[in-house]
């Protein structure tokens, strides 16, 4: 439900507020007085197109937000919101849209900044416009399917089929896959064990290419890293002034005056540590340098053992060399054998899929014919109740077309059949064997044709109100908002569209621009739009209207005097059998 609209240096508008209410709202004033850019800026924030033109002059950027809340079984709003991360507080939503001189537009819903198609596919659930082609939903064909299967009540049933046949569908993937492998089978199979085979063979072991090219690189630099360590070794524990004798001499001295002086106890302990960490510096350096040896021979194998590995790398440690299916995007991530030991693991479980796809593909045969024949059965029981739920939704619209003044008009809700294949079972979609849609002939001698194809907009809105009654309490949108609803109708027409919108107003919210008073008086909530000079400028400006006011206003609807004493008693007499009490 709308509750408040908010517009800025829209058109002629420059800062407007307008608070809406449960029911049917009316808004109301005098031509040019600025309804149809309240309900074009209603039509920006549901997501229509729209270009700098719009900005107010003077003014660099327009904006418009809306206060929505959402019903608490509105499922399909809230299903949406979430696969955004978008919460609704306490139920309800504020949507902004900008628009820039530049032609930039933002869109935020809760200040999470949207695409223009998210916008429309979210007020699109909220939201019927009708009166202009932009936002309404009963003119696109995939809404009639959904709207039949509301109204005969089958949502659920239809949804359980539509798992059957995504089920079918992955079942005869999963089939062509297999008979593709079965093509191939035999050669993926060999192509598989020799990789396997060569893997084996070599035996790769974790982190050893790291360890061989630590090998290879004191190997191929022995000369420099011997000569390097003799040296290390002079400086640190041969001859009279070696690191360990001087370190030696300075403990004993220490030691010494430690014993005169208590003060150098602590510095004493300190050098007698430092010695002793020596004495194992230079016993470990005395054993890496008594064990240095060069094998020319080691070397060459070293080498010829990291070229193994690198092929092994290269053909099946990665993405670009493995080729299996199953291989995670973090292939190139992983050390060399792991990715080599990835490749084998995969391999080992393809080659006993392959060995085992004659009884998968039987397997995956009988629950294929298993479900084809489910799938038919449920189709052909929804049909039946679809072409019922059909022909009662189009005698109810056909009905209360006559009483909208249509009364030649002829609506159809067809539920046509797929047809059959060539075994003679039904041809299936994901929702069923029928393809459904809304046909109208206006006029008698027309043909039925679809609803978009309808000229004139007070004819539309009269067809959309008509369904939307039929559906009132099966359809999830929450507001409707009607815009030419009352073009080229009156009298005993007029008073129908009026009880009409009153009805579903108990239902729904009504969102209406009307120029007729037996319209208006029907209101929960009657606005009047104006014009005002301020500053030396026309903006449009709001009024809600009661008592007096409204009053006043119903009269000048009736005969463009809202003081004539007619028109006030003409007004009362309205007000008195259709009016709300306001």
């Amino acid at each position: 439900m709308l509750e408040e609209l908010s517009i800025r240096n829209y058109a002629l508008i420059d800062n407007l507020s307008i608070a809406f209410e449960n029911g049917l709202n009316i808004l109301t004033g005098e031509t040019g007085a600025g309804k149809s850019i309240i309900v074009g800026s209603l039509s920006f924030l549901l997501g229509s197109k729209a270009d700098a033109d719009v900005i107010r002059t003077g003014s660099e950027e327009a904006g418009v937000s809306a206060l929505i809340s959402v019903a608490e079984d509105n499922a399909d709003v809230y299903n949406w919101l979430a696969s955004r991360d978008i919460t609704a507080e306490d139920g309800t939503i504020v949507v902004r849209r900008n628009i820039k001189r530049s032609g930039r537009s933002s869109i935020y819903v809760q200040n999470i900044s949207l695409t223009r198609g998210d916008l429309e596919e979210l007020m699109g659930k909220l939201f019927d416009l009708h009166g202009q082609h932009d936002h309404e939903s009963l003119l696109r064909r995939d809404t009639h399917r959904r709207c039949l299967d509301r109204f005969g009540g089958i949502e659920e049933e239809v949804a359980a089929f539509n798992g059957l046949f995504t089920a079918l569908a992955e079942k005869k993937k999963a089939l062509d896959l297999s008979l593709d492998s079965e093509r191939n089978r035999e050669d993926r199979i060999e192509l598989l064990s020799h990789a396997v085979d060569e893997i084996t063979r070599a035996v790769p072991r974790m982190g050893e290419s790291r360890e061989l090219e630590a090998e290879a690189q004191r190997l191929a630099s022995f000369e420099k890293l011997s000569r390097e360590t003799e040296n290390a070794a002079a400086l640190f524990f041969d001859g009279e002034m070696s690191v360990l004798s001087l370190a030696r001499k300075a403990r004993s001295s220490l030691e010494a005056a430690a014993s005169m002086d208590e003060s150098l106890a602590g510095a004493s302990k300190r050098m007698e540590d430092l010695y002793y960490e020596a004495e194992d510096l230079a016993e470990e350096l005395r054993n890496y340098r008594d064990g240095l040896s060069y094998d020319p021979g080691r070397l060459e194998e070293v080498e010829e053992r990291l070229g193994l590995l690198f092929r092994l790398k290269k053909k099946y440690g990665g993405r670009a060399g493995g080729g299996l299916a199953g291989q995670d995007e973090g292939a190139e991530a992983r050390s060399d054998e792991e990715g080599i030991l990835a490749y084998k693991a995969l391999a080992e479980q393809e080659i006993e899929a392959l060995s085992q796809s004659e009884e998968n593909r039987e397997k995956l045969k009988a629950e294929i014919a298993s479900l084809e024949k489910n799938i038919a059965a449920k189709a052909a029981e929804i049909s039946l109740k679809r072409n019922d739920a059909a022909l009662r939704l189009g005698e109810q619209i056909g009905a209360i077309l006559k009483r909208l003044g249509m009364p030649k008009a002829r609506f159809t809700v067809n539920a046509a059949s797929k047809g059959r294949g060539p075994g003679g079972n039904l041809i299936c979609g994901p929702w069923g064997a029928d393809d459904v849609e809304f046909l109208i002939s206006a006029n008698p001698g027309e043909p039925l044709k679809e609803l978009a194809r309808i000229a004139s907009g007070g004819e539309l809105s009269r067809v959309m109100l008509a369904v939307k009654t039929a559906l009132a309490r099966s359809d999830t949108i929450e507001t409707l908002v009607f815009d030419e609803i009352d073009t080229g109708i009156g009298g005993e027409v007029a008073l129908a569209v009026g009880e009409y919108l009153e009805k579903i107003g108990a239902i729904k919210q009504i969102f209406c621009i009307t120029h007729l008073a037996s319209i208006a008086v029907r209101a929960d909530n009657h606005i009047r739009v104006e014009k005002k000079d301020a500053a030396g400028r026309t903006q449009t400006a709001v009024r809600p209207l009661s008592g007096k006011g409204r009053r006043e206003e119903i009269a000048r609807m009736l005969a463009g005097d809202s003081a004539g004493t007619a028109a006030l008693a003409h007004a009362d007499d309205l007000l008195s059998k259709y009016g709300k009490g306001k």
